[in-house]
């Protein structure tokens, strides 16, 4: 977590945290924890994993929990995004330490782990409106730089090859969000209807297996308080084995995506910002992982596919908007997003003539 979120984690006179019991296993747990008055403050926001700064004396932590209830028996799974942090901790990918994990619900009610606390920036606009042209540039190097450290990880040396399934990631990632889609499906949107016709006949052949984010952009990155430098890779809870040029691509989506749509940089003037083209990352990319290139159809197929898949999350959170099941105006607006992304992405399929 990052002190730009700090305004956000207001502490509150009624924690939900027994923070007795929490001291108590963090002296047993928590390697340098020494004690001393335990305080939390929650963050705000739409973390589905309640996420926590805790500060004892002059130390600092960051908790993050499953929420209280009942549960789906796969959500929530705090035990994986624990252990790819773990795994990743001695990698060229930056993560933040993590001490303990606790599967124990007598202890606050629920499983939780304990990370270390990383101060830091996280930049909300991709275009960096806060910065000069130099720093840009070395901002979007490092985002280049870590996911292409991400998918260089070897599996087998960070015990990670049973991570997730291997092959075929695709294929299911497509039936999956299909699936979702249609259980939150409010309107007839013809762009979804088509993508979801013509994405499982047109995967490309090409597979392979790395480690993926599933939610890698600019806001999940951390950077050093002062230097253009990542120091922390955040929210794991959609990490498993999976195709990287799908990764990378929803990474991508970025560029293809109006400002006004989805926080994109679609249109942006990229000379005067000092921010790469996206061929001009891709290349990178490429070059960063020993790829000579990625053909163009396979590369405009994964874009589709990302598209698509945003799109299907966004209508899942506007149903839940509907039935007020979230915060209704924010799911409301964010979920109308769902049409002109699915728009997207058929219009490129159309473009290219990918049939």
């Amino acid at each position: 977590m990052s002190d730009s979120n700090l305004d956000d984690a207001a502490p509150e006179t009624r924690s939900d945290l027994d923070l007795v019991n929490l001291s108590l296993w963090m002296r047993e747990h928590v390697a340098g924890f020494t004690g001393g008055e335990l305080a939390a403050a929650r963050f705000k926001g739409g973390q589905s994993n309640p996420t926590y700064l805790l500060t004892a004396d002059a130390a600092r932590y960051v908790l993050r929990r499953k929420p209280f209830g009942k549960l789906l028996p796969s959500a929530h799974a705090l035990d994986r995004e624990y252990r790819v942090l773990s795994a990743l901790a001695n990698t060229e990918v930056p993560v933040p330490r993590v001490f303990a994990l606790c599967e124990d619900d007598a202890v606050i009610g629920t499983g939780f782990y304990v990370m270390d606390y990383v101060p830091g920036r996280i930049f909300w606009d991709p275009r960096l409106p806060e910065l000069g042209a130099a720093e840009r540039a070395t901002i979007y190097d490092e985002l280049n730089r870590v996911i292409a450290a991400l998918h260089s990880v070897d599996l087998h040396s960070v015990g990670l090859v049973d991570f997730g399934r291997t092959g075929g990631y695709i294929g299911r990632q497509v039936a999956r969000w299909t699936q979702q889609y249609r259980a939150s499906e409010t309107e007839s949107i013809p762009a979804m209807d088509n993508l979801i016709e013509w994405l499982p006949r047109h995967i490309p052949a090409a597979d392979e297996t790395s480690i993926v984010h599933g939610d890698y952009r600019i806001d999940n990155l951390m950077f050093d308080v002062q230097q253009p430098q990542a120091v922390a890779l955040l929210d794991w809870e959609l990490s498993t084995l999976g195709h990287p040029l799908a990764d990378f691509a929803y990474h991508c989506m970025t560029w293809r995506i109006p400002p006004g749509v989805f926080r994109g940089l679609g249109g942006t003037d990229f000379a005067a910002l000092s921010i790469p083209t996206e061929r001009e990352y891709l290349a990178t990319y490429c070059r960063r992982t020993g790829r000579e290139g990625i053909a163009e159809r396979d590369w405009e197929y994964y874009l589709a596919y990302n598209l698509f898949r945003i799109a299907a999350i966004l209508q899942g959170v506007y149903a839940r908007g509907l039935q007020g099941n979230a915060a209704s105006e924010r799911a409301l607006q964010t979920g109308r997003a769902t049409r002109p992304l699915a728009e997207l992405a058929w219009q490129q399929v159309e473009r290219l003539k990918l049939f």
